[in-house]
């Protein structure tokens, strides 16, 4: 994956998603990709098209939106809704496309974490551009109202530009503990999203989290641990 020159649109965005809060620090980034395979890429596909196995299609955990609807009366009322379709919980993602993902996760975080094990149960493929909207609108109002109101219209506007948001598929990767690279002491929530364009072959990575005031470094866990972790469950 190639890291694509940031445009001044993403610039602004980018230092507009970075301020303090009352309680903490938001720290977000947009990162445009190309698809194109560079360097090493092309040996680590085949050896990952290899190991994936003879099927092509490999499933994906069901979208946050799925599970937060999981009881009988909205999984009745979503499968009345959809005509009898394929539930979110079938939804499946191609070896190439899978790749893209886990290869934009290792350029977006290098050096420090590695990818490259990860599996196709991290990651959902999300069920509307509305949706993420949502989302990301209930989780920044949460914490950052006035800072997020300021800059909304500017970010998905810079997004469009960017990817034509409305031709993409919506991917969010969802680690456990020892995978997730913002698992330190004091991250109250996170979200990575990816905007993916098979047209343009490009994707377009928003990722953003939320790290509480009353944490200090990794290096300083040892010490005040026990206090982060009251502070996220009351959180």
């Amino acid at each position: 994956m190639k890291l694509l020159p940031e445009s001044s649109g993403f610039e602004a965005i980018n230092n507009a998603l970075n301020f303090e809060t009352v309680d903490g620090s938001i720290m977000g980034r947009l990162e445009s990709y190309s698809c194109k395979m560079v360097g090493q890429e092309k040996a680590l596909y085949k050896r990952f098209h290899s190991f994936s196995g003879v099927n092509d299609l490999q499933a994906l955990s069901p979208p946050q939106s799925m599970i937060e609807a999981s009881s009988p009366h909205s999984l009745n009322k979503s499968s009345q809704s959809s005509g009898g379709e394929d539930s979110p919980l079938e939804d499946k993602i191609n070896r190439k496309t899978l790749f893209y993902l886990i290869s934009t996760l290792n350029a977006a975080f290098y050096p420090d974490y590695d990818f490259s094990n990860a599996s196709s149960q991290e990651f959902s493929r999300e069920p509307s551009l509305e949706w993420v909207m949502h989302e990301v609108e209930r989780q920044m109002m949460a914490v950052a109202r006035s800072e997020f109101i300021s800059v909304e219209s500017a970010l998905w506007a810079a997004l469009d530009s960017a990817i034509c948001l409305r031709e993409c598929e919506i991917y969010s990767y969802n680690p456990d503990q020892t995978s997730d690279p913002y698992s330190e002491d004091g991250c109250l929530w996170s979200f990575n999203y990816f905007f993916y364009n098979p047209r343009l072959k490009r994707i377009v990575f928003f990722t953003c989290r939320s790290v509480s005031q009353y944490c200090g470094s990794p290096r300083d866990s040892a010490l005040i641990g026990n206090s982060c972790m009251d502070i996220e469950e009351d959180y």
